[in-house]
C-alpha cells in the first residue's frame, strides 16, 4: 500500500505530507518504508515488483490518489474514453525532479481547451499562470465535478483541485505517469480497467479514510498517520480471503475508476484490526515415525523441529515499547547512519587539498562553527578552514578534518603540519548502516542496544509477534502449595515456581494454572479453561502410564497424545499432545528431570511456537574434574559448574530428587549417547546455564 504525494523531495528525514510504503507478505505486515521523493518510490517499487516476480509472487499494489477523472475527461484530452491512454498521455507531458515539477502549468494548458474556465483550479505558486485560477471559479467547463465513487465515498475529494487542504489533483497528475511506466515494465494489470486473474502485478486505487476509525485506533502518539494508515491498510487487505478480495473487485468503473473496499467498509475495518494468527498444529505434529520404541535425543530434537510452527500473532508496536519482543518482520533503515557526512573529533575542517602539502600549513579561518545539531550554513572556501566540533555535519567544502590537538590557533587563522590525509577524521553518511537497508531478521528479540539502532535509525514501529503464553500445572495428590502444611507422604509444588521463572526468563508471558488433584473430571475442566488462556502447556506429573496419570489419559482420549521414550538420563517419559488444538508438554514430576527435559526439549520447541525459531546451546569444550563410567544406550546430563582451573566438576551425587543440585550447578555436562570412559582432564562438553538463556 502506497500514500502518495504531489509535492516536491521531503528530505532524508521521515515526515508526514511524505511519500510512504508498506508491504503485508505471507500474512504479516512490515515496518512502513518512508520514501522521499517519487523517483525515490518508482525505483523502490521497481525493484520490489522485480524481486517478487522472481520468487514467484504476485502483488496487488494500492495507490491513495484517482485512477481515472470524471467521464467526459479522457475523451477530450486523448479522443476516446479510455483511461489507459489518458496515463499515457500525462507520461508524455509531466515533468518531474525532486526539486520541483510542472503540475500547475500542465493543468493550465489542460483548461484552456475547454469551453469557460476549465475544470483545474487552485495555482499553489507565488506566480499567474493562465487559465488557472487561484480559487474554485470555475464554470462551463461541462464536466461533472466528481466521479461516480466520488459521490458514495463520504469525505471524498474531487481530483479537479490542485493544492490547499484535501487537494487530490496534483497527486493524481503525479501520480499517472509513475503507474503508466510501472504498468508496461511489469506487464502490470491497471484495475478496474483490465482483467487482473492472472497478472503479476495487479495496480488498485485505495482510500485510508475508509477504515479511518481502525487507523485512529492503531495510533501512537507521535506518529506520522500516513505511515500507520498504510501500515493498517496492508494488514487490512492481506487478512481477507482471496474469494473476498475477488468479489470487493467485481466493479463496473471502465472509464473513472474505483475504490477498492468502498461498500465494505465495516468488513475492511474488521480485517484491519486483528491480527493474522498462524495455522492450528495438525494433530500429528508430535508423532514418531512408525515401529519407533525408544527415540535418541537427536531425533527427538529432529522431530519438534519438524513439526512446529509459530502459534502466537503478530502485532505493530512503537520501537520502544517493543524490548523483549521477537521481531515479525526485519525493520527497513527509514534514515542512514550517520544521516550525513559528519567529523569523528573536534577540531579544524578544510577541504583535502588544503592539508595535501608538507610541513607546516597556514589557513585563514571563516567566521562560525560547524556543530551537533547547529549545521554551518554555506560553503567554505577553497583554501580556507572552519571550526568543527564532534558530530557536526561536514559543511560544503569540508572533507578533511584535523584534530584541535594537532593545531595551533588565534582567532583568524590555524597552523598545523601536513600531510592530512584526504577524510581523516570524517565519517561517511550510512557507513554503519544504509537508508533502506533490512536490519535485524526475524526470529531476533530485542535487547536494549537492539533499541539503540532502531532509533538511530529512525525505524518507530516495528511489528513483532505477540508473547508465547506459556501456562504450568502441577498435578497430584501429594502436592501442596507453599504457605500449607505438608503432610506425611505429602510434597511442596517445586515445579510450578520453577517453570514459571523459566517461562519468564525466556521472555514468554507465564500463565499460573495452579494445581490440581488427581481427579480426572476437575483436570479436564483446568485444560478446557487453559486452552483459552494459554498457546503451550507445560505440565508436570501424570505423564505416564500409571493408573493416576491423568494427564496422558486425557490427552489420548482426546486423540492427540504421543508418549515419547527417550533415551535421556534424566528423564524418559515426556508426554506430547494437543488439548483443544493447543500443544501440552506432560514433563516429569521429578523436579530435576523436569527442569533438564524443560531445558533439552520444552525451550527449543517453545522458541519454535513463538516465532524465535529454533534454539541451539552453545556448548564448550573444558577438561573434566571428575571420573565416570558410562554405559552405551542413553545420553547423559550431569549438573556441573566450572572450577577454579575451568575445569568441569559435577554434583556428588546423580540422583534425580537432589534438588540442590539445581542450585549449585552452574550448567551441564553432556554425556553422549555411547559408552564411555571418562577420567580427569578428559575432555567433556558443558552447556552453561546461560547457554539454554538463563
Amino acid at each position: 500500500m502506497v500514500d502518495w504525494s504531489g509535492g516536491n523531495d521531503t528530505g532524508p528525514r521521515p515526515r508526514k505530507d511524505a511519500i510512504w510504503a508498506c508491504i503485508a507478505r505471507g500474512g504479516r505486515v512490515e515496518a512502513p518504508v518512508y520514501l522521499r521523493n517519487r523517483g525515490a518510490a518508482e525505483d523502490w517499487l521497481s525493484d520490489l515488483f522485480a524481486a517478487e516476480a522472481a520468487a514467484g509472487r504476485r502483488v496487488l499494489a494500492g495507490f491513495d490518489f484517482p485512477f481515472g477523472y470524471p467521464a467526459g475527461f479522457a475523451a477530450r484530452l486523448v479522443g476516446a474514453p479510455d483511461p489507459l491512454a489518458l496515463w499515457d498521455w500525462f507520461a508524455a507531458r509531466v515533468q518531474d525532479a525532486p526539486g520541483g515539477n510542472n503540475r500547475f502549468d500542465l493543468a493550465g494548458e489542460i483548461n484552456a481547451m475547454f469551453p469557460g474556465t476549465g475544470p483545474f483550479w487552485a495555482n499553489g505558486l507565488k506566480r499567474d499562470i493562465a487559465d488557472l485560477p487561484r480559487k474554485d471559479r470555475r464554470d462551463g467547463h461541462g464536466l461533472p465535478e466528481r466521479r461516480r465513487c466520488e459521490a458514495v465515498a463520504k469525505g471524498a475529494f474531487p481530483c479537479w483541485q490542485l493544492a490547499g487542504a484535501g487537494a487530490v489533483g496534483g497527486q493524481v497528475i503525479m501520480g499517472l505517469p509513475v503507474l503508466a511506466r510501472l504498468r508496461r515494465r511489469f506487464d502490470a494489470a491497471a484495475w478496474p480497467f483490465e482483467a487482473w486473474d492472472t497478472a503479476p502485478v495487479v495496480l488498485v486505487e485505495v482510500w485510508p479514510s475508509l477504515i479511518a476509525d481502525a487507523v485512529k485506533a492503531a495510533m501512537v502518539e507521535g506518529e506520522i498517520k500516513d505511515a500507520v494508515q498504510v501500515q493498517v491498510l496492508a494488514r487490512a487487505l492481506s487478512a481477507l480471503p482471496p474469494a473476498r478480495l475477488a468479489a470487493l473487485m467485481d466493479v463496473d468503473a471502465a472509464e473513472e475508476g474505483w475504490i477498492l473496499g468502498l461498500g465494505h467498509e465495516a468488513e475492511l475495518a474488521r480485517a484491519a484490526r486483528p491480527d493474522p494468527v498462524p495455522p492450528a498444529l495438525g494433530n500429528d505434529c508430535f508423532a514418531l515415525p512408525a515401529g519407533v520404541d525408544w527415540t535418541s535425543v537427536d531425533d527427538a530434537l529432529a522431530q519438534l523441529r519438524a513439526g512446529l510452527h509459530p502459534v502466537v500473532a503478530s502485532e505493530t508496536l512503537s520501537s520502544t515499547e517493543a524490548l523483549g519482543r521477537v521481531l515479525a518482520a526485519a525493520p527497513v533503515a527509514r534514515r542512514s547512519n550517520p544521516p550525513a557526512p559528519n567529523s569523528a573529533v573536534d577540531g579544524y575542517g578544510f577541504a583535502a587539498s588544503a592539508g595535501a602539502g608538507t610541513g607546516p600549513q597556514v589557513l585563514p579561518l571563516v567566521a562560525g562553527r560547524a556543530a551537533a545539531g547547529a549545521p554551518f550554513e554555506g560553503r567554505v572556501p577553497e583554501g580556507h578552514a572552519i571550526r568543527i566540533l564532534t558530530g557536526a555535519i561536514l559543511p560544503e567544502g569540508v572533507e578533511t578534518v584535523v584534530l584541535e590537538e594537532d593545531v595551533t590557533a588565534d582567532p583568524d587563522r590555524i597552523a598545523f603540519n601536513g600531510p592530512v590525509k584526504p577524510g581523516a577524521n570524517t565519517r561517511k553518511a550510512g557507513e554503519d548502516v544504509a537508508e533502506g537497508a533490512t536490519i535485524l531478521a526475524p526470529g531476533h528479540r530485542l535487547r536494549p542496544q537492539d533499541l539503540a539502532l532502531l532509533a538511530a535509525l529512525g525505524v518507530d514501529r516495528v511489528a513483532v509477534h505477540a508473547p508465547l503464553r506459556v501456562g504450568v500445572l502441577s498435578t497430584g495428590d501429594e502436592i501442596r502449595p507453599l504457605g500449607v502444611a505438608a503432610g506425611v507422604g505429602q510434597i511442596y509444588d517445586a515445579n510450578r515456581p520453577m517453570l514459571l521463572g523459566l517461562a519468564a526468563r525466556w521472555g514468554y508471558a507465564p500463565v499460573d494454572l495452579g494445581h490440581v488433584p488427581d481427579d480426572r473430571a476437575a483436570l479436564r475442566a483446568r485444560l478446557d479453561a487453559a486452552a483459552g488462556e494459554a498457546d503451550v502447556i507445560l505440565t508436570s506429573g501424570g505423564a505416564s502410564a500409571g493408573d493416576e496419570d491423568h494427564v496422558s489419559a486425557l490427552l489420548s482420549e482426546a486423540g492427540a497424545m504421543q508418549t515419547w521414550r527417550i533415551a535421556v538420563k534424566p528423564g524418559r517419559p515426556l508426554a506430547l499432545g494437543l488439548w483443544q488444538g493447543v500443544p501440552v508438554f506432560g514433563l516429569p514430576g521429578n523436579p530435576v528431570a523436569a527442569f533438564v527435559c524443560s531445558l533439552v526439549f520444552a525451550r527449543p520447541a517453545m522458541g519454535i511456537l513463538s516465532g524465535e525459531g529454533w534454539q541451539v546451546p552453545r556448548c564448550f569444550t573444558v577438561p573434566a574434574a571428575f571420573s565416570k563410567s558410562k554405559k552405551p544406550g542413553r545420553r547423559e546430563y550431569l549438573r556441573a559448574r566450572l572450577d577454579e582451573n575451568g575445569h568441569a566438576e559435577v554434583f556428588k551425587s546423580e540422583g534425580s530428587g537432589r534438588i540442590s543440585g539445581l542450585s549449585w550447578s552452574e550448567g551441564l555436562v553432556e554425556i553422549g549417547d555411547g559408552a564411555r570412559e571418562i577420567a580427569p582432564g578428559d575432555p567433556v562438553r558443558f552447556l552453561p546455564y546461560g547457554a539454554f538463556g538463563l
